[in-house]
C-alpha cells in the first residue's frame, strides 16, 4: 500500500460526543498502517490535548493519555490553531508535553505540537491527500 498523507481535522470537545475518541482509534489505525499521518486541533477540539482532564464527574472514561503514545506510532505532526487557543483563553502552557523520539538524533524527544495560525493551518491541510474531520 502506497504511503499517502492523512490529516485528522479534531475540532470537537473531547467529552459528550464520541469525536474526539473515535478519531483517535482510527488515527491509531491509520499509523498502524504505516500512512503519513497528522493531526489538526481547530476549535474546540484544543481541549482534546489540554493537561489535567478529570472526567470522574461526567462518568466517563478519561482517555487523553493517549495522545502521550501518539509518538510510539509514528505520528509526530500535531497541528495546533494559534486562534482556537487564544478564542479560548488557552495557551501552549495548556498542553499536554506530547513528544516523539527521534532515532536519527540518539532517541532525543522532540516536540510533537507545531503551532500555526490560521492561514497556515489551511496550508497544511491543503498539502494533504486525506482529509477526515471530526
Amino acid at each position: 500500500m502506497a504511503t499517502k498523507k492523512f490529516m485528522f481535522v479534531n475540532r470537537k470537545a473531547p467529552y459528550g460526543t464520541v469525536y474526539a475518541l473515535e478519531s483517535l482509534e482510527v488515527v491509531l489505525i491509520s499509523a498502524a498502517f504505516e500512512q503519513d499521518v497528522s493531526l489538526a486541533f481547530i476549535d474546540d477540539g484544543v481541549y482534546q490535548i489540554t493537561k489535567g482532564q478529570d472526567t470522574t464527574g461526567i462518568g466517563q472514561k478519561n482517555f487523553s493519555n493517549t495522545y502521550k503514545a501518539l509518538g510510539d506510532y509514528e505520528i509526530k505532526k500535531l497541528y495546533v490553531e494559534k486562534e482556537s487557543l487564544e478564542e479560548r483563553g488557552l495557551t501552549q502552557d495548556d498542553l499536554m508535553d506530547l513528544v516523539w523520539e527521534d532515532e536519527d538524533d540518539d532517541w532525543a524527544e522532540k516536540p510533537s505540537i507545531i503551532m500555526v495560525n490560521r492561514s497556515e493551518m489551511a496550508d497544511v491541510m491543503a498539502d494533504q491527500e486525506v482529509t477526515l474531520s471530526f
